[in-house]
């Protein structure tokens, strides 16, 4: 059984028992989440789409741990004028479980 949910902006394919890392979100580590914004979902015989989401479907979640991703460096150079600028960026993310995928 699967399902592809919203989270944080995201369109993401989700399973039962795996982990995923999303942008951060709000609360603690160990929280659990609900998400309500399910877009599809399979669950071996049956194919439910949403139009635009499937009605009484949930996806309980726990966050595991906040962390940030690898840094990004972003190099800016204009050539023969003596400008050089070095930026870096770690995005914040937040490791979740997937628990249950249930339809109502």
């Amino acid at each position: 059984m699967y399902a592809i949910v919203e989270i944080a902006g995201q369109q993401i394919k989700v399973e039962t028992k795996r982990e995923y890392y999303v942008n951060r979100l709000q609360g603690d580590e160990a929280t659990q989440v609900i998400f309500e914004n399910i877009l599809l979902i399979d669950d071996d015989s049956t194919i439910r789409v949403g139009r635009p989401r499937v009605e009484g479907a949930r996806v309980k979640a726990t966050i595991s741990e906040h962390i940030k991703s690898d840094k990004v460096l972003i190099f800016k150079k204009k050539r023969r004028k003596g400008y050089q600028k070095l930026n870096g960026h770690r995005q914040p993310l937040s490791k979740i479980i997937i628990e249950e995928i249930s339809v109502a």
